[in-house]
């Protein structure tokens, strides 16, 4: 397997433009959609797609003129590289159709395993129909409840990279503001116009006769599962969200409502605002659940303004703890779903997972460690609802070099390496990093680093060029993950202590 060639951080300043000026003056390739690859790892792909002579090549790059950020996104540069440096090292061709990403829920047959989950991006049949149009397989539609909802403005704040883009993402958001009869009304139009796409009707009740109710109301109108949302944390009062989550035997209680209300499958999504997710799961598979969803948003607090001394987002002088999602929590959502799919009494159990999957790779990383479908909402409120084009396109193509005929052949096969104590993990040698002196600019990160915050094994010589003492250094890497420029690696060779 190739190592990624482009960084994201090489087209930093691309915008990811609607209806991009870059592809408007260019007539000969897509550069807008061929960076939009690049940006969500998928290179391999649009290298694949890439014309066998180069256009660029002896272009004037008026796509470079055309951009938004005139000339300070190396266009031309970026996909010169694209020909000259991925498609020539390329194992596959670009497979001719997407039948390798078709699976299953519960038996509904899914064109890929990407759905939209419960949250404001599937809250009206609109957003639902272009989801559906743009190629996303089904949606977890936002959570259904009969009571009044009343949301606060704003209600959204971020922690952010050094382009502006979102790493990690708060929310205190409610539940849908329609009332039952609409949403009922929005399946029946969404199972009318789009029968093969999976409806997963979300739904929260304040009793056991709501649960039932609402389950049996989604399933007359046209939903082909439920998901009972045990997990919003922005629900929490009165035993209503992430409250009946963490306490297994009202997740069970309710699930067992639920149950009597419907004969669909039933996804019970948990909260990981929990030491164990476990508890929670063994308890909806007694109430009558068929799989769990993980994870829900995370409670947080983003910053605190210097100024005013308010939590964002200020809403009125006052803030609240809320939903954290983004790629930030993707460690948490995958160290759920492997506590869960080691779970051998939740065998057969369908895992949903969710949480920072916002390229395919992250995709792939729940579905190695047991996760059947995948749920999406951060990324897509980001990015748009475009970004199943390379999440499809990037699944596709690994499975396809890995020699998978079926995305059921990956699932699972990250499961056995992971172990929730470090006590299995050998301890008698070390792995020492190496260095690419050609690669390296001098900066002395990587000895800074490793004097105050690691083993004082790396100095630089006179021509700035780092020096590893073999007879300090721990093997700890944390020179390779500081390197600006990766020019330190992994040797992936082990020597004994």
């Amino acid at each position: 397997m190739l190592e990624r060639q482009i960084a994201r951080s090489e087209l930093i300043r691309c915008a990811l433009c609607k209806d991009a000026p870059c592809t408007a003056a260019c007539g000969k390739l897509d550069p807008a959609r061929i960076l939009r690859s690049l940006w969500f790892d998928a290179e391999k792909a649009a290298a694949a797609s890439f014309p066998a002579v180069n256009p660029c090549a002896a272009c004037a790059a008026p796509c470079e003129d055309a951009c938004i950020r005139a000339h300070q996104v190396p266009i031309r540069s970026l996909l010169t590289r694209v020909h000259d440096e991925v498609k020539p090292n390329l194992a596959v061709a670009l497979p001719e159709d997407e039948n390798r990403l078709r699976t299953d829920l519960f038996g509904f047959p899914l064109e890929n395993p990407f759905l939209l989950s419960s949250s404001v991006v599937s809250s009206t049949y609109d957003m639902c129909a272009r989801a559906f149009e743009a190629g996303w397989a089904g949606a977890a539609f936002k959570t259904i409840c009969s009571f009044p909802i009343h949301e606060a403005s704003p209600r959204f704040s971020a922690i952010t990279g050094d382009n502006g883009s979102i790493i990690g993402f708060k929310n205190i958001e409610q539940l849908s503001d329609h009332s039952v009869a609409e949403n009922m009304e929005i399946f029946r139009r969404l199972q009318q116009n789009y029968p093969e796409k999976f409806i997963l009707a979300s739904i929260m009740g304040q009793n056991d006769e709501e649960w039932a109710e609402l389950a049996g109301l989604c399933e007359e109108n046209g939903a082909d599962a439920i998901e009972l949302n045990f997990s919003c944390p922005n629900m929490a009062d009165g035993g209503l969200g992430s409250d009946i989550g963490q306490v297994p035997e009202l997740v069970e209680r309710f699930t067992e409502a639920a149950r009597r209300g419907t004969k669909l499958p039933i996804l019970a999504k948990l909260t990981p605002n929990v030491a164990k997710m476990s508890p929670a799961a063994e308890a909806a598979k007694r109430g009558g659940a068929n799989g769990i969803a993980a994870i829900n948003t995370i409670k947080s607090i983003i910053g605190v303004d210097p100024q005013t001394y308010v939590s964002a987002p200020a809403v009125h002088g006052k803030s609240a703890v809320g939903g954290y999602s983004g790629s930030a929590v993707k460690p948490i959502a995958l160290r759920f779903i492997a506590e869960l799919a080691h779970n051998k009494s939740l065998k057969g159990m369908h895992l949903s997972a969710m949480g920072g999957v916002e390229t395919w790779k992250d995709a792939l990383e729940f579905i190695l460690l047991g996760a059947g479908s995948i749920q999406v909402t951060t990324a897509v409120m980001q990015y748009g609802y475009r970004i199943i084009d390379d999440l499809k396109q990037g699944l596709n193509y690994y499975l396809a070099e890995k020699g998978f005929d079926h995305l059921s052949q990956a699932v699972g096969l990250g499961v056995d390496s992971v172990s929730e104590t470090t006590d299995v993990l050998e301890r008698d040698t070390i792995v020492f990093p190496q260095f690419h002196r050609d690669k390296c600019i001098g900066c002395g990160r990587c000895e800074i680093s490793c004097a105050d915050g690691g083993h004082q094994a790396i100095h630089l010589t006179d021509d700035r060029k780092p020096v590893l003492d073999g007879k300090r250094c721990v093997g700890c890497h944390l020179c390779v993950l500081v390197c600006p420029q990766k020019a330190i690696v992994s040797s992936h060779k082990r020597i004994n202590k």
